[in-house]
């Protein structure tokens, strides 16, 4: 049976008027677009569609990378939610700009990657494991989707087709690439979002056949390897060997074809790809009401959030293959949990809960967003973490850009398309997932409403929720998140206490509404001390600090020695400031001394009272360095 029809609103159809959100917003869109322009300019990507690849010493992957175009066509989505929301002519423009370019760029058959067409000519399809040709077609098609839903435009939604037709024809029966499915996923869930804005069944069905192709035996990758006779792009690394048939389990574990999909059990490998593989999964099971691939995402969905994920929400432990360590293995210091995989874990946890109605997978979105994902960028908007460890010697600061420049553009298009998670709209009612001051309208039962979100979240937990345009009275369902981190929260319906039932996480409140209506929520905001299950050894004996949703890190510029130094009294107070637009957490704790008696001692060090002051994870690195930690040790 196909799941209930729940889908997001439009981005034209919700206005964000938030205190936390727009500011960063308003950043991302005057700061970081620009920013990432001028440097993609600068770094030769926008050159590159003009095919002309730069020109010094070096191979052909250093002088013209082959991801280049996903680069730009992550700028160019980010940059086309603006256009969405609000009117910018000279952004407008430079959009036009960039897709004549890459219309200029696309063959007369469709195809579209300038490293086959400038680099490596006569050798596109050839290296679907490690050459990224349809990770790269996949965010261009997202771009395409994107630009057309914001302005009506079809040039970059037609480029994108001809690429997308040509694809289904090489991946199709006596194709070039029958049997076929890409390295490092991405176009997979791109094709459903181009066969939702054209209505076409093929993407879809596209789609389907690379999931469903990935991991079977004979594997696809070791005979192209056979045909190709060489190691690949990445052969050389991977393989020092020289050997070009890669047949270890770990090495298809790393793209997630060790297996076909529908039986996989664990997360593993590269946690990126893993995350884009996931949401084309969870997507097809709804459109298609699947279950077989439902049940693989529940499995998978299991799997990572019991085992292999950080307080922060980020993932990917292991930094060899960006991805992955085994179960509780989740080092701080030297743990990955790249942006871009944060990132891919709220396009995942948002896909699960439009298929499944439950608000479990909105927790894990909250907990990436507001920490895992918003680390990824400085405060103004023009550095960035390509990785987000969990503890710092002192060392670790944001860059001001990457040679593989995947993050600062992702970072870009998800801040820039907030409105898309909000709010989910089904045939009963509302879900509200994300309390962001703001407004939501949408049809229900064939009239219009709009319902306006009020707080100061996430620094408070007094949410106020107004029914401020009904055509007539609506009856209609009014879902609630209700945090599991919340326990104790209360619900009142025109200043008395609600009667609602809970239901997958959520407080529904269920009536007849009309203009006027007032819905307040209150969750508790209490900073709490978390510790992590004993198996974590990189937490073993430690606690970190969460108020709501933000988790607390602890840095040496606020405190009175180096964090190593710092333990957290057990059953002391915890009390919150709120300073400069975000929360701090004192907690009450000691300072250790030196050893007694040099280097080592058998005397016990010294410890002196100290208040120790926190500021919130997505915060740290904007003010120099020193060291950090998100786990501090507890006094026995």
């Amino acid at each position: 049976m196909p799941a209930p029809h729940r889908t997001s609103l439009h981005l034209a159809d919700v206005a964000i008027a938030d205190e936390f959100w727009s500011p960063r917003r308003e950043t991302v869109r005057t700061r970081t677009i620009p920013h990432q322009e001028t440097r993609l300019r600068e770094g030769g990507q926008f050159a590159a569609l003009l095919l002309e690849p730069r020109s010094h010493d070096g191979d052909d992957r250093e002088r013209f990378p082959i991801f280049w175009e996903s680069d730009v066509a992550k700028w160019i989505e980010a940059a086309s939610y603006v256009l969405a929301t609000g009117d910018h002519p000279e952004l407008d423009a430079a959009l036009d700009k960039a897709i004549e370019l890459l219309a200029g760029a696309q063959q007369e058959d469709g195809y579209l990657n300038n490293y086959f067409t400038a680099v490596k000519p006569g050798k596109r399809f050839t290296d679907l494991r490690d050459a990224h040709e349809l990770y790269c077609a996949g965010h261009l098609i997202e771009a395409g989707v994107a630009h057309y839903e914001a302005t009506g435009k079809t040039t970059l939604l037609g480029i994108v087709r001809r690429y997308a037709d040509l694809i289904a024809r090489e991946f199709g029966p006596g194709g070039l690439c029958e049997g076929g499915y890409d390295g490092h996923q991405e176009i997979e869930l791109a094709l459903v979002k181009l066969h939702r804005a054209t209505g076409e069944r093929r993407y879809l069905d596209l789609a389907l056949l690379l999931t469903d192709n990935r991991g079977r035996a004979p594997f696809y990758f070791d005979a192209e390897a056979e045909r190709r006779g060489d190691t690949g792009y990445f052969g050389g690394h991977w393989s020092p060997g020289g050997a070009y048939v890669r047949t270890s389990r770990r090495d298809r574990e790393y793209n997630q074809s060790h297996a076909p999909v529908r039986e996989q059990t664990e997360a593993v490998g590269h946690a990126v790809r893993a995350m884009y593989q996931y949401s084309a999964m969870a997507d097809l099971a709804l459109e298609l009401g699947d279950q077989g691939l439902r049940d693989a995402c529940e499995r998978l969905w299991d799997d990572l959030v019991t085992t292999k994920l950080y307080v922060t929400g980020g993932i990917g432990a292991d930094p060899s293959i960006e991805g992955f360590g085994k179960p509780y293995d989740l080092p701080d210091h030297t743990g990955y949990a790249e942006t871009c995989a944060a990132i891919g874990l709220v396009l995942w946890a948002h896909r699960m809960m439009v298929l499944t109605g439950e608000a479990e997978y909105v927790d894990v979105l909250e907990r990436a967003l507001y920490n895992g994902v918003l680390s990824g960028a400085s405060a103004d908007g023009t550095k960035y973490f390509y990785g987000n460890p969990l503890a710092s010697d002192g060392t670790v600061e944001r860059s001001d850009w990457f040679d593989c420049a995947c993050c600062p553009p992702n970072l870009a298009r998800l801040l820039t398309s907030l409105e898309q998670y909000v709010y989910v709209a089904d045939t009963d009612g509302l879900y509200v997932n994300l309390y962001v001051t703001g407004s939501a309208r949408l049809a229900h039962a064939g009239r219009r409403v709009t319902v306006t979100q009020e707080s100061d979240y996430p620094w408070d937990g007094n949410i106020t929720l107004r029914i401020t345009e009904a055509e007539a009275p609506l009856h209609m369902a009014l879902r609630l998140r209700l945090p599991a981190w919340a326990p104790g929260a209360a619900v009142h319906v025109n200043g008395e206490p609600a009667g609602y039932r809970t239901e997958r996480g959520y407080a529904v409140v269920e009536r007849t509404w009309t203009r006027g209506d007032r819905v307040e929520l209150t969750l508790p905001m209490a900073p709490v001390l978390v510790r992590a299950d004993p198996r974590v050894t990189a937490a073993h004996g430690k606690v970190a600090i969460q108020r709501g949703p933000i988790v607390h890190c602890v840095e040496e510029i606020d405190n009175a020695a180096p964090v190593p130094r710092l333990v957290i009294a057990r059953g002391g107070a915890l009390r919150t400031e709120h300073a400069d637009g975000q929360d701090a957490v004192i907690a009450e704790g000691l300072v250790d001394g030196p050893a007694a008696d040099g280097l080592y001692s058998s005397r016990p060090t010294a410890a002196e009272p100290t208040a120790i002051r926190t500021v919130p994870y997505y915060a740290w690195a904007n003010r120099g360095k020193g060291t950090m930690a998100v786990w501090i040790r507890e006094a026995p």
